[in-house]
């Protein structure tokens, strides 16, 4: 369930009110004394952001990473400007920032040409001779000549709830005509104030004594939960899509290059459903990723042209190519906005950042696809986009979800022969079948393998299960787009068992995979989640087949076991045959969605400890 997901996601960290204890004073590492944050808005979505704080260093381990201070923006549509930047020492003297603590970095292209990629500046400033008890003070300030879309103003700010915050606010000056519906979490909200045409609103927060984090407190993160802020002009997330379509969908026209690169990469696929696998290889195996930082390129696809030219960009050209691929070959498709990180639910207020991804849907499949994902086969999408909001461009219809990618056939099935020498020391082979996530992850890996270092890798992966020895690795060819695999390896052991007395044995993968049943234990004797948190299924299988020498006896052998839950199945065998034993292990998880609650995290490990028990159980042999 939640072992294998938690090796492939970042989970947001956050806390239940009730449940929250509180930081020790001695353990916070700094404290913002400050943090003012000030829009002045425009109509036609232009602003200037200034922002000024101050925080004064707790502990030693926070100095190195409390040194700095910088300001990023777009050159093409923006100037930036650090306003002050200052140490008060502990003894109350002030030290301006000198000019030489200054440093610019400009993204900007050869000889005078245009970037391509980014046109990002930032202005970083380095506090001198800082030292525990120390403040710094920075200010900067950020005029954006024109918003990411015409006539609308759009953002969203948090605050930590394990972050000392003294005092917090954030205030909004916009034309009076300006619509900004707004939305706030354990913020006080001021009144709103209205003079010479202008609005202004206010918001502001306090977090003297911060939460202390524990593992417990790893969840999805869920609106409403974290202090925050929510601001938009837009009415609606229909809104949204139809300002990013409007500048997005023309730039997916079917020009003659696109109509010729569709016609050879489909060419001799029949089937609507065999070109579009054609396509969206094609795209997500020679489009590499390059993201867009310049100006307003954030929501607005390049042109096709510089696309193929560079065979590189961003989410939103891998969708705009590959729904102009589509189109050359009368198969209709949409573009369609999601999150891509662990937000699983949209605000209230609609407001831009909420959809940080766009990926395609072809309707007449119902079909999700993410052509940025270069590893992902034609079907399937990867495990952090399942059952998430999706907004789509040309065809919007309100509560739309992906599917659950938690049952994907996620499945590895593994033998393992070991023949047992005399000496302790053992020969043998391993087998792997992979489909779903684990083949995927696979040939991700071996994708990235040099030629020539099989062996290497071989020994990494007996390493990684505490086995020393040589090994030979045998692989399919991983370059194929599709969600199964093969792996085989041949190895000899130095030290498998310990013979010339009574001793147990484990009965384990003698190399690292990728869906064992291992895997799953992962959150056996993880403190129970207040949160839910991300999760998935699958089936692990595991076959070994253990052969002794006729100097070394089995004693004993573990008892079979077999556990049937609400959400895992497990059964295990041990036969013996003279000195030969066999054991085979199957687990099946049959989580089937992507987000788990506390009580079924709860249920499900209760019965993973189980499995866990049975997992350490020995082999006795003496000599």
């Amino acid at each position: 369930m939640r072992s294998f997901i938690s090796l492939i996601l970042l989970l947001l960290c956050v806390t239940s009110a009730v449940l929250a204890e509180p930081m020790p004073e001695s353990d916070i590492p700094y404290r913002y004394i400050y943090w003012d944050i000030k829009y002045d808005v425009h109509a036609d979505g232009s602003f200037v952001e200034t922002t000024k704080w101050s925080r004064t260093v707790l502990k030693e381990n926070a100095l190195e990473r409390l040194k700095e201070a910088s300001v990023t923006f777009s050159t093409s549509v923006a100037k930036g400007d650090i306003l002050e930047a200052y140490t008060v020492k502990k003894s109350g003297q002030r030290i301006d920032a000198p000019q030489t603590s200054y440093q610019v970095n400009i993204h900007d292209g050869y000889k005078k040409a245009s970037p391509l990629y980014s046109d990002h500046t930032t202005i970083s400033v380095v506090f001198p001779d800082l030292a525990v008890g120390d403040t710094v003070v920075f200010s900067s300030r950020v005029t954006n000549s024109e918003g990411i879309f015409p006539n609308q103003f759009t953002t969203t700010h948090g605050f930590s709830p394990y972050m000392a915050l003294d005092n917090a606010s954030v205030e909004i000056t916009a034309p009076e005509a300006m619509n900004l519906r707004t939305k706030s979490y354990f913020l006080d909200e001021q009144k709103p104030e209205k003079k010479d045409g202008k609005q202004v609103l206010r918001w502001s927060y306090k977090n003297a004594k911060p939460e202390k984090w524990t593992p417990a407190d790893n969840g999805i993160y869920t609106i409403g939960e974290w202090p925050a802020l929510y601001v938009s002009t837009f009415k609606s997330y229909q809104e949204i899509v139809d300002a990013y379509g409007a500048r997005a969908l023309p730039k997916a026209a079917v020009t003659e290059r696109v109509k010729k690169l569709a016609t050879e990469i489909a060419a001799g696929r029949k089937t609507p459903e065999q070109q579009a696998r054609a396509l969206y290889d094609w795209v997500a195996k020679n489009i590499s990723y390059g993201g867009n930082g310049i100006g307003i390129g954030a929501v607005v696809p390049r042109d096709l042209s510089i696309v193929l030219d560079n065979k590189m960009g961003d989410c939103k050209d891998h969708a705009t190519l590959l729904q102009a691929l589509l189109a050359a070959r009368d198969i209709e498709s949409d573009q369609a906005l999601i999150n891509a990180g662990e937000t699983y639910q949209l605000p209230d207020v609609p407001v831009v950042s909420s959809v940080n991804h766009v990926i395609n849907y072809i309707p007449k499949m119902k079909l999700f696809l993410d052509a940025t994902s270069s590893d992902t086969p034609f079907g399937m999408l990867p495990m952090h986009l399942g059952e998430k909001p999706v907004l789509l461009v040309s065809h919007y219809h309100e509560g739309m979800k992906t599917p659950s990618t938690a049952q994907y056939g996620h499945e590895q099935t593994m033998t393992t022969h070991i023949r047992i020498k005399s000496d302790g020391t053992a020969a043998g082979d391993a087998e792997w079948s992979l489909k779903g996530l684990p083949a995927i992850a696979a040939r991700a890996a071996m994708r990235a393998v040099p030629s020539g270092q099989e062996e290497l890798i071989a020994e990494k992966m007996l390493e990684a299960q505490g086995m020393h020895g040589k090994g030979s690795l045998k692989k399919d060819d991983p370059e194929a787009l599709i969600d199964t695999y093969k792996l085989g390896l041949s190895f000899s052991l130095q030290d498998y068992v310990t013979v010339g007395s009574a001793t147990g044995l484990l009965v384990k993968p003698v190399a690292a995979s990728f869906f064992s049943i291992g895997h799953f234990m992962a959150s056996a004797y993880l403190p129970e989640p207040k949160k839910p948190l991300v999760c998935s299924g699958g089936k692990s299988v595991e076959e070994y087949v253990l052969e002794f020498p006729d100097s070394v006896k089995i004693m004993a052998i573990p008892k079979d076991y077999k556990l049937s839950s609400a959400l895992v199945d497990y059964a295990a065998t041990y036969r013996q045959s003279k000195n030969t034993l066999t054991v085979r292990r199957e687990l099946k998880d049959k989580t089937p969605t992507n987000i788990c609650t506390p009580k079924e995290m709860a249920e499900y490990k209760k019965a993973i400890l189980s499995i866990a028990r049975d997992l350490k159980a020995q082999v006795l042999i003496s000599d």
